[in-house]
């Protein structure tokens, strides 16, 4: 099966780099935010145990979000990895070429349908890398 066309690589080069100017600014911000709220609790240590666990729960939220993202960016960056070495639409598993409709999708996929389900299926459910 031959490979994508350069004006697609192109294009899906572009889409990742503006998806990781993205995500870089998001990680960005929510650094700068954890800061700000590390001093609002220094400032404000006087809490009740149900405020405490509400605060425990945004926290751990926060930082379930923020590892996602941080996921994601380093999706992105082996993405754009493989476009430079000529890889990128190549299966990693079976080296067949990975379906145009499921870069679009999903433009980090390393591995084709096929062998992202037999991938899923050996570690036991759903892979859980984010998507764009």
């Amino acid at each position: 099966m031959p490979g994508l066309p350069e004006k697609d690589i192109l294009r899906f080069e572009q889409r990742l780099k503006q998806r990781r100017e993205q995500l870089r600014w998001l990680v960005h911000d929510a650094l700068i935010e954890s800061k700000r709220d590390d001093y609002a609790k220094l400032a404000d240590q006087v809490h009740d145990a149900g405020e405490e666990s509400v605060a425990a729960l945004l926290e751990g939220v926060n930082l379930a979000i923020l590892e996602r993202e941080v996921a994601e960016l380093q999706d992105i960056e082996a993405a754009l990895a493989r476009i430079q070495d000529g890889g990128y639409g190549v299966c990693v598993d079976c080296g067949d070429a990975i379906a145009p409709e499921r870069l679009e999708a999903y433009p980090t996929a390393k591995r084709c349908i096929g062998c992202q389900s037999r991938h899923e299926n050996r570690r036991g459910g759903r892979d859980a890398t984010p998507s764009l």
